[in-house]
C-alpha cells in the first residue's frame, strides 16, 4: 500500500514532465510521417506505361495535389517559357542610350500575347485572365479605355472608332477569364502592357516620344489628335483582333495618352508583312519538304504517337480529321500549362480505323488575312502565301503514313510523364527544323518583302525623316521567317514565345556621323549572330557605366546584303528568279 501511495505522489509531482515527453514523441512521429508522404508523392503514378490511365486513379495537377507542388511546377518550367510568364518579360541588353551615340529610331517586331487555343478545347474552369485583378498596368489601361471611349458605355468592349480596316474592332478581350478560340486573353493584354513598359523605359526618352509639341508652330493645332505627327510612330498589324489589340496595348505603355489617341494603324495583308513580295512557289516547296521530314520523325516514335492521341483525345473536342499533328496538340496543351490548370482526365474513345497522317490542304496554304481565321499551330514554316501555291509531295516516297488505331475505351488522366514525352519531342523537332538549311532558305524567301520594308525605314531614319518608331505586330511565323533569314538561332529553335520582341535599334555616331544598328531579341543582343555583322564586321562599344558592351553593325552592311548577297544561298540574283525554281536544292534529313 505504501508503495502505491509513493508512485501516485511521484506521478502527481512530474505530470508536466510526462506531458512534455508525450508531446515531443507525437510531434516527432508527425514530422516523420509527413516526410514519408512527401517522398511517396514525388513518384509518378503509372510511369511504367507510355500513356493511359493512372495506376493510382488520381488527377495530375500543376498545383501538385497528387505529385508535389514544387517538383511539378519546376518540371514544367521549361515548357512554360513559350507562355511568356511576366517574370520572363524583362529588360536585359535593350539599348536606348549608348555613350557617344544618338538613337535615331527603333523598328520593333512583336508576336501577339497569350491567346485562346486554335482548336476547340475542353477549357471549363481554366482562368485565362489576370489573377485577382492585381496587375496595375491592366487596371490603368482598362480605366483609360472606359473613360475615353465614346461608345458602348458601361461595356468592356471598347471599340476603335477611327476610319479604316480596323474600325469597330474591340480594344479588350470579350471576357475577363475566358479562353476564346484564337482570341487574345487578358493575360495577353497584360504581357504586352509590360513589354510596352520596358520599351517606354528604354526608348521613350532617347527618341523624344515624351516631348510636347511646340506651341509656336503654326502647323500644330490644339486638338489631341494633332499632337503626334503621322510619320513619327508608324504601326502595321495583320487584320486579326489579337495582333491589333496587342499592338495598342504595347503602345499604350510606351506613349503618352494623347499620342496614343492620335495613332493611325495600317493593315498588313500577310502574316509575313511581305508588302507585295509575297507569292513564291519555291517557298511552299521548301516548307513541304520540311514538313515531310517532321512527319518521318514522328512516325519513328510510337511513344509520341500514343501520347499525342491520348492527350489530344482528352483535351480537343472537335477533331473530324483525326489527331495527326503534334503541334496542334501542343497548342491545346498550352491552354492548360500556360494558365496553371489541372491536367485533365477523360474516358478514352475507340477509333475503329486508322487515319492517314495528312494535313488539311485547305488549312495549310492560307495567308490572306481574315478576321476570324487563326494561325496554324504547326509552325514548320507552314503558313502559305496570299494565294494558293502548287502542291508538292507530302513525303519523299509519295505514300501517306498511317496512324495507329486507339485501344479499348478506358478511363485515365493526362500525367506529367505524358506532357514530358510530347513537349520534349516538340522541342527536339523545333531545334532540328530551325537548324536545317530548308528553314533558312524558306525564311529568306518569305521575309524578303519585310526586310526590304525595314531597310527602307532605316534609311528614312538616318536621312532626317520624322519617323522614330515603327511597329510590326504579327505572329510567331512572322518572327520565324525574319530570324531564319537573318540567321538568328535561339535555344528554343523555331518556337516563338508569346509577346516576343525583335528590335532593330538605329544609331548615329556623335563623333563621325556614321550610322549603325543593332538587333535585340527578347532583350538579348543577337547582332553577332547575323552573318553580315559577325566578328570584325561590327563595332564593339560600351553600353553603360558598368562596362557592359554592345555590338553595332554598319547600316551599309544590311543594305549590301539586301542588294547583293541576299539570294546567293538560293543560286539566284532576284526574288522572281529565286521563286521560279521548280525543285528545291538537295539537303540531308534531320
Amino acid at each position: 500500500m505504501r508503495l502505491l501511495k509513493e508512485l501516485m505522489r511521484l506521478a502527481t509531482q512530474h505530470r508536466a514532465l510526462y506531458c512534455y515527453v508525450l508531446l515531443s514523441i507525437w510531434i516527432f512521429l508527425l514530422i516523420a510521417g509527413m516526410y514519408r508522404y512527401m517522398g511517396n508523392v514525388d513518384t509518378i503514378p503509372g510511369s511504367g506505361s507510355v500513356f493511359g490511365p493512372s495506376s493510382s486513379g488520381t488527377v495530375s495537377s500543376l498545383g501538385g495535389e497528387s505529385q508535389g507542388s514544387s517538383s511539378t511546377v519546376q518540371r514544367f518550367a521549361k515548357y512554360r517559357e513559350r507562355c511568356a510568364p511576366l517574370s520572363q518579360v524583362q529588360r536585359l541588353d535593350d539599348g536606348g542610350i549608348l555613350e557617344g551615340w544618338k538613337l535615331q529610331g527603333v523598328l520593333l517586331v512583336i508576336r501577339h500575347g497569350d491567346r485562346g487555343p486554335i482548336s476547340h478545347v475542353r477549357s471549363a474552369g481554366i482562368n485565362c485572365g489576370v489573377t485577382g485583378g492585381t496587375d496595375n498596368l491592366v487596371n490603368r489601361y482598362r480605366s483609360f479605355l472606359y473613360n475615353s471611349s465614346s461608345s458602348a458605355s458601361g461595356s468592356n468592349h471598347m471599340y476603335w472608332n477611327k476610319v479604316g480596316p480596323f474600325h469597330g474592332f474591340p480594344l479588350l478581350p470579350a471576357t475577363e477569364r475566358g479562353c476564346p478560340l484564337g482570341q487574345l486573353t487578358y493575360k495577353g493584354i497584360s504581357q504586352l502592357l509590360h513589354v510596352g513598359d520596358i520599351m517606354h523605359q528604354v526608348y521613350a526618352h532617347p527618341l523624344g516620344l515624351l516631348l510636347k509639341p511646340n506651341p509656336n508652330r503654326a502647323s500644330v493645332e490644339t486638338t489631341p489628335h494633332t499632337l503626334l505627327n503621322s510619320d513619327e510612330v508608324v504601326v502595321f498589324t495583320t487584320r486579326y483582333r489579337r495582333t491589333f489589340q496587342s499592338a495598342l496595348a504595347m503602345l499604350f505603355s510606351l506613349l503618352p495618352a494623347d499620342k496614343w489617341l492620335a495613332l493611325n494603324v495600317q493593315e498588313s495583308h500577310s502574316m509575313a508583312f511581305c508588302f507585295g513580295e509575297c507569292s513564291c512557289s519555291q517557298s511552299a516547296q521548301l516548307r513541304k519538304r520540311l514538313e515531310a521530314m517532321g512527319d518521318k520523325q514522328l512516325l519513328k516514335r510510337s511513344d509520341v504517337l500514343g501520347v499525342m492521341q491520348w492527350i489530344g483525345g482528352t483535351l480537343m473536342q472537335h477533331t473530324p480529321n483525326g489527331i495527326n499533328n503534334p503541334f496542334e496538340v501542343v497548342d491545346a496543351l498550352l491552354t492548360v500549362l500556360c494558365h496553371d490548370a489541372a491536367l485533365p482526365c477523360r474516358r478514352k474513345k475507340r477509333v475503329a480505323t486508322p487515319r492517314p497522317l495528312k494535313k488539311n490542304p485547305n488549312q495549310e496554304l492560307v495567308d490572306v488575312i481574315n478576321i476570324d481565321q487563326d494561325e496554324t499551330a504547326a509552325n514548320l514554316l507552314q503558313e502559305g502565301q496570299n494565294q494558293l501555291e502548287p502542291d508538292s509531295p507530302e513525303v519523299e516516297n509519295g505514300e501517306n503514313p498511317q496512324m495507329p488505331a486507339e485501344e479499348e475505351p478506358q478511363e485515365g488522366c493526362v500525367e506529367a510523364a505524358h506532357v514530358d514525352t510530347l513537349m520534349s519531342f516538340a522541342d527536339e523537332l523545333s531545334l532540328r527544323s530551325a537548324s536545317h538549311s530548308y528553314y533558312k532558305l524558306s525564311g529568306l524567301l518569305r521575309a524578303y518583302g519585310m526586310i526590304r520594308h525595314i531597310v527602307s525605314y532605316m534609311l528614312k531614319m538616318i536621312s532626317g525623316d520624322r519617323t522614330k518608331f515603327v511597329l510590326y505586330s504579327g505572329h510567331d511565323c512572322t518572327m520565324q521567317y525574319l530570324t531564319a533569314a537573318l540567321g538568328i538561332i535561339t535555344s528554343q529553335g523555331q518556337t516563338i514565345a508569346y509577346a516576343s520582341r525583335l528590335a532593330f535599334e538605329v544609331y548615329r555616331s556623335e563623333a563621325h556621323t556614321d550610322y549603325y544598328f543593332r538587333v535585340v531579341y527578347n532583350g538579348k543582343d543577337v547582332t553577332q549572330q547575323i552573318d553580315f555583322c559577325e566578328g570584325g564586321k561590327s563595332l564593339r562599344v560600351t553600353r553603360d557605366s558598368r562596362g557592359n558592351k554592345a555590338d553595332l553593325c554598319p547600316i551599309e552592311n544590311i543594305i549590301r546584303f539586301l542588294h547583293e548577297d541576299y539570294f546567293s544561298p538560293l543560286n539566284a540574283t532576284n526574288f522572281k528568279e529565286a521563286c521560279a525554281a521548280g525543285i528545291p536544292p538537295k539537303a540531308g534529313e534531320f
